[in-house]
């Protein structure tokens, strides 16, 4: 059953508790990618109804993949040279509408190996505590068709502002998709149709400004979600937010007795945009301080699922 959103003109006060947790406030434009500033209030979204079974609701992995070439510009492209050596080298790329890597290289001769074939690996970090990450498998190919390369030097154009000579732009054919959630980690293998056919998140203009708004304003929000929307059997010592996308959000977690977790938290229900984003966590953040003051019963299946994180990297 999905929240139902009530507008209140005024902002929710009850000024015989404690605080109520600090809410984030919809508006009618985005946040510029790297530069947030706070909006008025206007309106607070507060659950009426029953809130759905939580699952951990994520992304697949054709469409993480299709993310992560979205919002990054470089990556290391690597062939067998003609030597016969491995050979990798850093590029920049732009993208198609079905994910195809466009590369500009005006050395191109020096990295064809005589098969053509090549890989294309690009990492993303996510607020300096994950580096999800994707590596492309395909032929590194040269467009005949004038009409194609006319196409592709445009994307490359939007992406990077700049003309560029159509003689030195190649794509690579994707032939499958191997994809990484973080260092150290086992990937996942994505077919070539699965990752073309895959959509990028919505939320991945705006993820870092949010997180980083969240971990900025709102840690009190993100301990209560732990204590409210995850079945834990230890206490909470540190919380911060990794990243969100259009089905929910990860936290990285910490306990000195524990060890680090990430622990995957879903949205009651898909979202398509920003102000959607922001109005679901006004939803949890509003009930889940309800519950903590015994006003609201928890009718929802807690999170059970936690990753434990061994590795030494950024905490």
């Amino acid at each position: 059953m999905n929240l139902q959103a009530q507008f209140l003109s005024t902002p929710l006060l009850l000024p015989l508790f404690p605080p109520q947790p600090k809410f984030f406030h919809p508006k009618q434009t985005s946040f510029p990618k790297k530069s947030f500033k706070l909006c008025s209030l206007s309106a607070v979204s507060v659950p009426t109804t029953t809130t759905p079974a939580i699952s951990n609701l994520k992304p697949l992995p054709a469409e993480v993949s299709r993310t992560i070439m979205e919002l990054s510009c470089i990556g290391t492209l690597s062939t067998i040279a003609q030597d016969g050596w491995p050979l990798g080298v850093g590029v920049r790329f732009a993208v198609d509408a079905e994910g195809t890597p466009i590369l500009c290289l005006a050395q191109a001769s020096r990295l064809l190996s005589l098969d053509k074939r090549s890989t294309l690996h690009v990492q993303l970090e996510q607020c300096g505590l994950r580096t999800p990450q994707c590596t492309i498998q395909g032929r590194l190919d040269k467009p005949a068709d004038a009409t194609v390369l006319r196409w592709i030097g445009s994307a490359w154009k939007k992406r990077f502002g700049e003309e560029v000579d159509k003689e030195n732009l190649y794509i690579v054919v994707v032939e499958r998709v191997l994809q990484m959630e973080d260092f150290n980690e086992d990937g996942i293998w994505v077919t070539s149709s699965a990752y073309k056919n895959a959509n990028p998140d919505p939320l991945r203009d705006s993820a870092e400004g949010i997180v980083n708004e969240i971990n900025t304003n709102n840690m009190e929000d993100v301990h209560r979600f732990c204590n409210v929307y995850v079945d834990l059997d230890f206490q909470v010592s540190e919380a911060k937010m990794i990243w969100v996308d259009c089905l929910g959000f990860d936290l990285r977690i910490y306990s000195p007795g524990s060890g680090v977790y990430d622990v995957r938290i879903p949205f009651p229900r898909e979202v398509s945009d920003e102000k959607g984003a922001k109005s679901s966590f006004n939803g949890m953040s509003q009930q889940a301080w309800e519950v903590e003051k015994n006003f609201h019963v928890p009718d929802f299946e807690k999170v059970k699922e936690l990753k434990r994180i061994t590795y030494s990297g950024v905490q």
